[in-house]
């Protein structure tokens, strides 16, 4: 799995590997892995998942390339849970092109219809 990074900001928040994902949708998803620095922004990933454009959340690529997208959210329900459960949703994925940077969630896509 490539490993992702997630920045709020310039500040490295986490890491993810974007395991799961809908092609046509151009969205990308994972467990999302907190550094130190996340907790001053967990507050508001926890109570909001509506609108997080104010923490100008990024995710870059394993070789450093921001994902040009139409947004990024951390979705923090580890309040609700026993356990820490965070997750990560890249949405609108433009560039690099989805089907370069996550193969294996178009293969999976495809082998649903065959």
């Amino acid at each position: 799995m490539k490993t992702f990074t997630v920045y709020s900001g310039s500040t490295l928040v986490g890491h993810t590997d974007l395991e799961n994902g809908d092609p046509p949708m151009g969205v990308a998803f994972g467990r999302f892995i907190p550094v130190e620095a996340y907790r001053a922004i967990q507050k508001q990933c926890i109570e909001n998942h509506e609108d997080q454009s104010a923490l100008n959340l990024t995710v870059q690529t394993p070789n450093n390339e921001t994902i040009q997208c139409a947004g990024v959210g951390i979705l923090d329900y580890s309040h609700e849970a026993d356990e820490e459960f965070i997750e990560v949703n890249v949405l609108g994925i433009s560039h690099p092109p989805y089907e370069k940077m996550f193969p294996h969630h178009v293969i999976s896509y495809e082998q649903q219809f065959k």
